[in-house]
C-alpha cells in the first residue's frame, strides 16, 4: 500500500503540471574580421592599416538567440535577441547595449507578425535584395549616409505581413534612439511627438525579380545628438520635436540565371533647429555565383548640394567558400569625392571613419575570413 501511495504522490505533480506546447530556440551568429589598409585616411593625408572596429570585417560580428512556441491555432510567441559585437577588441557594438541589433518579443500568424522592442526600421528591410553589397565593412552606403548602414528604433512597435507576393510593414517608435542618457529618449510632457519614429514599407517579389518602396520620418527631441549628414563631419542640430528627417526610397532586383542585380535611388529631406539639407543617394549593383566563389560590385552616388559634398563610391568583392559556413574574402573599394565638405570614407566600418582631406579621393582594400552558425 505505501508503495501504491508513494506512486500516486509522485505522479500526481505531472497530472497537474499544465501542457507545454511545442516550443524551440535558436543560437546563430557571424564571427568576422579582417585587415584594411585605406588611403588619404587624415585631413593631412596619410594612410592606414586596421583592423576594422565595427564591423569587424565584411559583415558586422554577431551572436543572438531566437525562438518560437506554439500557441495553437496557427497562432506563435516569438522572441529574438541579437547582440553586436567587434571581433578586433571584443567591445560590444551599438552604443554598448547588450542586444544592440534585435531585441523584441510578439505574436505571429497567418497574418502577419506584430512586435515590440528595439527593431529595424522597413527602411532597412526594404532595401535588403536590391542592395547588393549590404552592411559591408568597404563599400557600403553607409559610407554615405550612416543609417543606411543599419536603421534601427528603439521603444518600437512594427508589424510586417506578406500576401499574395506582397509585403507590408510599419513601425512606430516611442523614443527612437535612447543609447545615452537623455539622448532623445522619448515623449516629454505636453510634447506627444518628440523623438518619435515612424516607418512604412511596401514590397513585392516574384520568383525573379521585385520592387519596393518605404517612407521613414524622424523626429527631433530635447537632448538629441545631432543629425549626421555627411559621415566624420558636424551634425545638424535636431532638438526640437517640429525637427524632421524624411527618407523616401525606390528599388528593384532582379535575377538572371547565376547572376542578381540591384539598384535603388533614396531621397532625404532634413529640416533641423537652424538649416536644412537636401541628399540623393543612386546605386547600382550586381552579383555573380560561379562554383565556390561569389563576386559582387556595385557603383553608387550622393549628392548634396547644401554641403558642396558629392560622392561617388565603386568597389569589387569576392568571397570564396570554404564551406557552406566558412569563407575567405577580399574587397577593394574607390570614393570619388567632389567639393570641399566631401569628406567620404570608402569605409564604414568604424566609430570614427578615416576621413581625408575635403574633395580629395580615397582608396581602401581589404582580406578577411568570415565563419557563420
Amino acid at each position: 500500500m505505501r508503495k501504491v501511495r508513494l506512486a500516486i504522490s509522485l505522479m500526481t505533480p505531472l497530472a497537474c503540471a499544465p501542457a507545454f506546447a511545442q516550443s524551440s530556440v535558436t543560437l546563430y551568429g557571424i564571427v568576422d574580421t579582417g585587415v584594411e589598409y585605406l588611403t588619404h585616411a587624415t585631413p593631412s593625408g596619410g594612410s592606414v592599416a586596421r583592423m576594422p572596429v565595427i564591423g569587424g570585417g565584411d559583415l558586422p560580428s554577431r551572436w543572438g538567440l531566437k525562438g518560437s512556441e506554439d500557441l495553437g491555432g496557427g497562432l506563435k510567441a516569438i522572441f529574438t535577441l541579437e547582440n553586436g559585437f567587434s571581433l578586433s577588441n571584443g567591445a560590444l557594438q551599438q552604443a554598448g547595449r547588450l542586444f544592440g541589433r534585435q531585441a523584441y518579443v510578439g505574436l505571429k500568424n497567418g497574418w502577419g507578425q506584430l512586435t515590440f522592442g528595439r527593431q529595424y526600421s522597413m527602411q532597412t528591410w526594404a532595401m535588403t535584395d536590391a542592395n547588393i553589397v549590404g552592411p559591408a565593412g568597404i563599400g557600403s552606403l553607409g559610407s554615405l549616409d550612416s543609417a543606411l548602414l543599419a536603421d534601427r528604433f528603439d521603444n518600437a512597435v512594427a508589424y510586417m505581413g506578406t500576401f499574395y507576393g506582397f509585403t507590408v510593414g510599419a513601425t512606430y517608435s516611442f523614443g527612437r534612439d535612447t543609447s545615452t542618457a537623455g539622448n532623445c529618449g522619448g515623449q516629454v510632457a505636453g510634447d506627444f511627438v518628440a523623438c518619435r519614429g515612424l516607418s512604412a514599407m511596401i514590397k513585392y517579389d516574384a520568383s525573379n525579380w521585385g520592387v519596393a518602396t518605404s517612407f521613414e520620418e524622424l523626429r527631433g527631441g530635447q537632448g538629441s545628438a545631432p543629425d549626421t549628414v555627411v559621415p566624420g563631419a558636424p551634425g545638424v542640430a535636431f532638438t526640437n520635436s517640429g525637427d524632421t528627417d524624411r527618407r523616401y526610397q525606390v528599388n528593384g532586383h532582379l535575377t538572371v540565371g547565376l547572376v542578381r542585380l540591384g539598384m535603388g535611388w533614396i531621397h532625404r529631406l532634413l529640416h533641423g533647429d537652424v538649416r536644412s539639407v537636401k541628399t540623393d543617394v543612386e546605386y547600382l549593383g550586381a552579383s555573380v555565383l560561379y562554383g565556390a566563389w561569389q563576386f559582387d560590385a556595385q557603383l553608387s552616388h550622393i549628392g548634396n548640394a547644401a554641403d558642396d559634398a558629392d560622392g561617388t563610391l565603386g568597389m569589387v568583392r569576392a568571397n570564396y567558400f570554404l564551406s557552406k559556413r566558412t569563407s575567405v574574402y577580399g574587397v577593394a573599394g574607390y570614393m570619388k569625392n567632389h567639393g570641399k565638405g566631401a569628406i567620404y570614407s570608402v569605409s564604414a566600418g568604424t566609430a570614427v571613419p578615416a576621413a581625408p582631406f575635403g574633395g580629395s579621393n580615397q582608396m581602401g582594400f581589404e582580406v578577411g575570413i568570415r565563419q557563420m552558425f
